[in-house]
């Protein structure tokens, strides 16, 4: 049974992923007491990126901004796999977000408002939260854009 925030998810016509395997030896969330710390979420769909490159140069910013809210939804999926339900977050608290960029792109914030404006439609107020956004030469996979995300639950 999906609980609010996945029916909020269904109305935004989105369906929560299957937790991305690691690549490497970590796991793709923990929990410590009441927060759950995501492991960077790359923006793999059905187990692939679908683009790939450099934000400002093979990668269009409005591009990277979409693959910022697949990560946001791939980290998600990595909360409700050690929290069991989505409905437990209290807040999000930090979001950081790196987008591999162009030597001249400086536009990483914008491109990182795709994850943060996701945890808000789905989320609403429990979706504000602090925020990085870096730039960066290269990322895993050569994918452009990668987003951790740190929640509070209502409880441990």
């Amino acid at each position: 049974m999906a609980g609010a925030v996945e029916a909020r998810l269904a109305e935004l016509g989105l369906t929560l992923p299957a937790v991305v395997p690691p690549l490497a030896s970590y796991q793709p969330a923990v929990q410590s007491g009441v927060y759950v710390y995501t492991s960077g979420q790359l923006p793999m769909v059905d187990g692939k990126l679908a683009v790939t490159g450099k934000v400002g140069a093979e990668v269009t910013p409005d591009e990277a901004k979409e693959l910022a809210k697949t990560c946001a939804l791939n980290a998600l999926a990595a909360v409700k796999s050690v929290a069991g339900d989505l409905d437990r977050i209290k807040r999000v608290v930090k979001v950081v977000g790196f987008v591999a960029s162009a030597s001249d792109f400086t536009g990483q914030p914008a491109v990182i408002n795709g994850a943060s404006e996701l945890l808000g439609a789905v989320l609403g107020d429990k979706g504000v939260h602090a925020r990085s956004a870096v730039g960066v030469a290269v990322l895993p996979l050569d994918a452009p854009v990668e987003v951790e995300v740190q929640v509070e639950l209502v409880d441990a």
